[in-house]
């Protein structure tokens, strides 16, 4: 297929809400949509003493998710390109098949199987930042447009693939990029304070991080109105903040106090949990 945007639908509202979002960044993209659906295993290891035509009717039950979803893209968009893809097995393992030849891959942000106390679901957070595509997590219906597309940076090399990717997305969309770096003082003894001069120095070197990060992508993009953010404090709450109101929140998938064996940071996991907007999670190509 050529040049696609893959969606995973499974018939819940998040999953319509992907669809809805899928769509729309195919055709600012330019390009195809492929509609993927995952019937899971159990469905196929029914008992044989189970009732007549029951087998049949599971089998129809996810070709009907599939067909609502490819008709709700047509609805939106009609006589959008792409095709949709039918599959038996694991979700996670089809979709991170499925993820190897797209642009990037879209997904609600819960699924039906989530528990009521779950903010996101576990097909998400096992896709995010374990691909080498862009995940995008859509949480909600986006019927609000703010022109907005914010982005979290730490000056590591996943921060540097999200400012890329942050860049583009909003060059596509006209909008402007709300670029934040934040930075936490130093831990210091109980009873000890950190003199004024040392705080205007982390607070000076936070600022310079941030302004030669963005330097470069700023002169690739003259066309992006760029807001930045450089402050002390946490970035999860930062971020999400900001995402309030925007149209799109941009994370690498791990920063640079990452613990070697975690795939997914502790800053992209939190904005994956508590960002109100869709969040999209970037991996540096080195590592993809």
């Amino acid at each position: 297929m050529t040049a696609h945007v893959a969606v995973g639908v499974d018939g819940s509202p998040s999953s319509r809400a992907a669809v809805e979002w899928a769509v729309d960044d195919a055709v600012r993209r330019g390009c195809a949509l492929r509609i993927v659906h995952v019937c899971e295993p159990w469905i196929y290891d029914i008992p044989l003493q189970t009732p007549p035509g029951f087998r049949d009717s599971m089998s129809e039950s996810c070709q009907g998710v599939l067909a609502e979803a490819a008709a709700l893209a047509r609805e939106r968009v009609p006589g959008i390109e792409g095709d949709t893809v039918l599959e038996t097995g694991h979700p996670v393992e089809i979709l991170r098949r499925e993820a190897e030849d797209a642009e990037q891959i879209v997904l609600g942000s819960r699924g039906r199987g989530g528990f009521t106390g779950l903010l996101l679901g576990s097909v998400s957070l096992a896709l995010a930042g374990h691909v080498a595509v862009p995940v995008v997590v859509v949480r909600g219906d986006q019927k609000r447009t703010h022109g907005v597309v914010v982005v979290g940076f730490d000056g590591s090399a996943h921060a540097a693939a999200a400012l890329e990717y942050a860049f583009e997305e909003a060059a596509r969309r006209g909008a402007r990029l709300h670029a934040i770096h934040t930075w936490q003082m130093p831990v210091v003894g109980q009873g000890a304070t950190l003199y004024t001069p040392l705080v205007e120095e982390i607070s000076a070197a936070g600022r310079r991080v941030a302004a030669d990060a963005l330097t470069p992508w700023r002169e690739k993009y003259p066309q992006v109105e760029v807001e930045e953010t450089a402050v002390c404090g946490h970035p999860v709450a930062v971020i999400c903040e900001a995402a309030e109101a925007a149209d799109l929140a941009v994370v690498g998938s791990r920063g640079q106090g990452r613990v070697g064996s975690a795939v997914l940071g502790s800053v992209s996991h939190g904005v994956l949990h508590h960002a109100r907007c869709p969040v999209a999670v970037v991996r540096a190509r080195e590592e993809a």
